[in-house]
Parts: C-alpha cells; structure tokens; sequence
C-alpha cells in the first residue's frame, strides 16, 4: 500500500489556519493557506497530509455539527476541494480525520432532541440519553459525553441509520474531495464491527484506502485484524523521549523488540503503525525533550524503526509549546514555514526512508546496545541497513561483526569503513546500508 512508503505531516487546520476557536459563524477561504505551504511540504520529503478535523463544528474540530460541509471558518466544500486539488497535483495522498465516535451539541440530530426531546425521531442516533437526568449544560436531560465530557455527545455506532448517514459521509469526501484515507479519531473506542463495516464500505468505493486509527493502549491486534492498516503508536512515542531524557536506549529497544522483534511472540511483526515524536494532543518534541542535542536523533528513531513517520506541522523546524500551556498553544498558526539543521536532517532521512526497501519493510534486530548507543537492523528480500544512534556526548567505537566491510549512510550519501570498528559521532545517527 501507498502508505508503508510514505512520510506524513499533520495539519490541525483551525489552528494552523489561525481560525477563531469558537465557531463565529463568519466564511473566510483559511484553508487555501495550505497550498502556500506545499513547496514546502514537497522540499521536506512529504508524500501524504493527514488533516486534523476540516468539517463544521462548535470549536476544536472534534465536536462535528455537520459531516457533509467544511467548517465555515475553514472555507467552502469548494474551498477544500481546490486545497485537495493542488495537493494531489504534486503528487501528495490526503487522509482526513474520521470522527465517528461522537459529535458536537450542534450537531443538528442532537439539537432536535433538545427541541422535541423524547418526540424527535433521533433520539436513538445517541448511546445513551435520559429524560430524566441533566447535564452540565442543563437540558434538563442526561447524554453520554465521551469520556464524561458533555460538549462531545458519544453516538450509537450500533443504529444502522446512524452508520448510513456517516458511510454516506465518507462516500461524499471521496467523491468530492478524493480523498485517499482516514485517521479514525479514538478508534479504541469504536465497535469492532462498526470498523469492519467502515473498510468493507470504503473498499468498495475507492481502491487503496488507507484506514489509520488513534490508539492509545492494549493490543493493536483488536483493532488492526478488524481493518485498520495502522495505528498511532504511543508505545514507542513515550519510549523514544523517555530513552533520550533518561539515556536509556533499553527502553525504547526493549519496546520494538516486543513489538516488532525476531521472537514468535513479538505483536506487530509485518504490521504498520504510526511513528511520532509529537502532535497535536501533546507537548511538541523541542519540549520535552531534555538536551536540545536529542532531538534530530528522535526523528533517526521515527524515521529508522518499523512503521510511517509523521511529522506535526511546525516540529520540523523545533518548534517549542507544552500541553499544560492549553491545546491552542500546541495548534498555533505560523506566518511561514521555517527551515534549519533539523529540517535538514529531516528532509534527507524522508529521502532515505522513501527508497528503502529496509526502512519501509524490514524486520527488526537489536545488534548492539548500551544506555547511550544502539545499532538495529532493518533487513528485507533485498536490502539491509543498520540503524545505528549515539544520544551521548562522547564518541563511541562498537565492535561486533557488522556482516559487511562497507556500507553506504543512506542520510549523508557517505561511505561508511566498518573496518576496526563501527565509529560512532556524539549525538549522530546513521542508516547504514550493507552490501549483503
């Protein structure tokens, strides 16, 4: 699938787009920023833009009002069809935010049951609604909000008419914006059958579809074997800047050996997940991590491990914001890209990543590893390359048989002699590439 080969870069485009965070009602074409930024996207080595929420809602996005129409701060359908027009014209996949879990209070469905209460025909379109309850809202009615959030009333995947009216949905977004895929929004949420429907549907609409979701916890298996070709994956997100601050390579290894290793057991071997040292739920990577020097080696992480990087709009350059500064500090708009070392190191392990049959496809070894260095092996039919990362200050020289004498750094272009040892930078990473 086009996916496993490619490099993804998140937009939240409210934010991005530098749109009111309450829904004024107010039209203005936001959304054509974007197409401003796709030289930019194009010189970093993107191939596919996953969107954060574009469609109408209350504020954040994920408070939908109306699956059929872009938010009015956003633009038009039109609009958006125009930004996804230039996108596919240089050759960049578009995958949206799939919110089907819940909806907004503006939702029109859920505001005729606050008009007509137990009267309107939609009252079964929600999981849970009691006449004789009440909200923090004071409807003089109890919903279910997810995760005990009232602004955020949780539909009920289970009424055929209420997974028509979203296949409808998605059917509209191919048609009219041809769109190549969705991230399902807390898609440990949904019904197992409700995802299966969703791929059985969307297969037959367009071939190719590319189905992610945002999971958090527990086995993946779940919600991968029902249909998702990948996921979001936290593990190694927590594992990669937790090794960083702590300069402790063994957990982050120990992390894609249970998850991708050579061992019968490990969970997602030949699978595909999400790679992020950020995005817009957490605090930005040049935050959290501790030394500065760190950070180009946590996106050789993303980049050099099993599955497809994505790279939150503005990390590229080391943009800095924490989440306990509010949601909207993580989600700021930007006059203009910017462009560094790291974006530079960026771009050329996109590159590398792209073209690399072991990058995109290969298993997982661990060759080598110490607190502050380790070498691991992506090796498929044709290829192998190592992976090797130094988070120390120090030179480091690893002796062990690399199984060749040369090797070529797929970042740099470089030679690489593993002749009297494997000779390690401080603060480098390297994806080596053997002659088998």
């Amino acid at each position: 699938m086009w996916a496993f080969e490619s490099v993804f870069y998140q937009i939240y485009p409210l934010g991005f787009c530098g749109a009111p965070f309450e829904n004024d009602g107010v039209y203005e074409n936001r959304i054509a920023k974007v197409k401003d930024w796709i030289p930019h996207m194009k010189k970093l080595g993107i191939n596919a833009v996953y969107f954060s929420p574009v469609f109408e809602s209350d504020t954040h996005g994920y408070n939908t009002r109306d699956y059929n129409r872009i938010d009015t701060r956003l633009g038009t359908n039109e609009d958006f069809a125009d930004v996804c027009k230039a996108l596919h014209d240089e050759g960049i996949k578009i995958v949206l935010d799939g919110v089907f879990n819940h909806v907004g209070r503006g939702f029109w469905a859920f505001q005729d049951v606050l008009k007509n209460r137990e009267s309107s025909p939609y009252v079964s379109w929600f999981a849970r609604i009691a006449f004789d309850g009440n909200s923090n809202y004071n409807d003089g009615l109890w919903y279910e909000g997810w995760e005990g959030n009232y602004d955020l009333v949780k539909l009920n995947l289970w009424n055929p008419d209420v997974v028509n009216h979203l296949m409808d949905a998605v059917s509209g977004w191919i048609r009219d914006y041809d769109i190549d895929g969705l991230r399902l929004d807390v898609a440990y949420c949904l019904p197992e059958d409700f995802i299966r429907r969703l791929r059985s549907h969307v297969d037959s609409v367009k071939k190719d579809f590319f189905l992610g979701g945002e999971l958090l916890h527990g086995d993946y298996n779940k919600w991968l074997n029902a249909g998702l070709d990948c996921a979001t994956n936290y593990e190694c997100y927590k594992g990669i800047f937790s090794s960083m601050n702590s300069y402790n390579c063994f957990e982050i290894v120990h992390s894609l050996m249970r998850q991708f290793g050579p061992e019968n057991w490990t969970l997602y071997k030949g699978k595909h997940l999400w790679s992020f040292v950020d995005n817009h739920d957490v605090t930005r990577a040049a935050s959290i991590v501790a030394n500065e020097k760190h950070l180009p080696l946590m996106y050789g992480f993303i980049f050099g491990m099993p599955g497809i990087p994505m790279i939150y709009y503005g990390s590229e350059w080391g943009e800095k914001a924490r989440k306990e500064e509010g949601d909207p500090s993580l989600r700021k708009a930007f006059d203009k890209p910017q462009w560094n070392e790291l974006t530079d190191l960026i771009k050329s392990m996109a590159e590398a990543k792209k073209n690399s049959e072991a990058l995109n496809y290969g298993d997982f070894k661990s060759l080598v590893l110490t607190n502050k260095q380790c070498i691991f092996q992506r090796q498929s039919e044709h290829e192998r390359v190592l992976v090797a990362i130094n988070i120390d200050e120090n030179e480091y020289t690893a002796h062990f048989d690399a199984g060749c004498g040369m090797a070529t750094d797929l970042i740099t272009g470089k030679d690489f002699d593993f002749g009297g040892g494997s000779r390690l930078e401080p603060y480098s990473v390297k994806f080596l590439k053997c002659e088998r």
